[in-house]
């Protein structure tokens, strides 16, 4: 009973380890809801697909702090925007401005499907292989002593 009961609580402390850090709330809800929302909209540098919010890698609890930070100085979202583009590039953000140096990020996907579209049309125009001539009287005996060795 005593080795249930040591195994239970390991099992339960131990899953604790692996748990996202909680950052402590600000005192302004108002404030802790646009830190929270601004997380939301910044991507992990480690992750890379998932949000600071979500993400439990150090750096991602850094960046959380550092938006906090500026939260409680009084920066505007866009300010705070700015200097995180500023400082990482537009690729921190998850929904990356539409702009000429993000033109391939937002029209890759639908040039690629639309260039895969043109490759499989032309494919369905090419004409198939030539049909095969008839074998000869000399080559079907040939497959006929080929495919039955114990015919004469």
């Amino acid at each position: 009973m005593r080795r249930l009961a040591l195994t239970a609580v390991l099992l339960l402390w131990g899953g604790t380890v692996l748990a996202i850090g909680v950052d402590p709330p600000l005192p302004d809800p108002a404030q802790e809801a646009r830190a929270q929302a601004l997380a939301r909209e910044v991507r992990c540098l480690v992750c890379q697909n998932q949000s600071i919010a979500d993400s439990s890698a150090d750096l991602a609890g850094d960046l959380r702090r550092l938006i906090r930070a500026h939260v409680v100085a009084g920066d505007s979202d866009a300010a705070i925007r700015a200097f995180l583009v500023a400082r990482y590039g537009d690729w921190v953000l998850l929904k990356p401005p539409f702009e000429p140096e993000t033109l391939l990020l937002w029209l890759g996907p639908a040039l690629l499907l639309g260039l895969g579209g043109v490759v499989l049309w032309r494919r369905q125009r090419r004409p198939g292989p030539p049909p095969a001539a008839p074998l000869t009287p000399d080559e079907q005996a040939r497959l006929a002593a080929l495919l039955d060795p114990d015919r004469p």
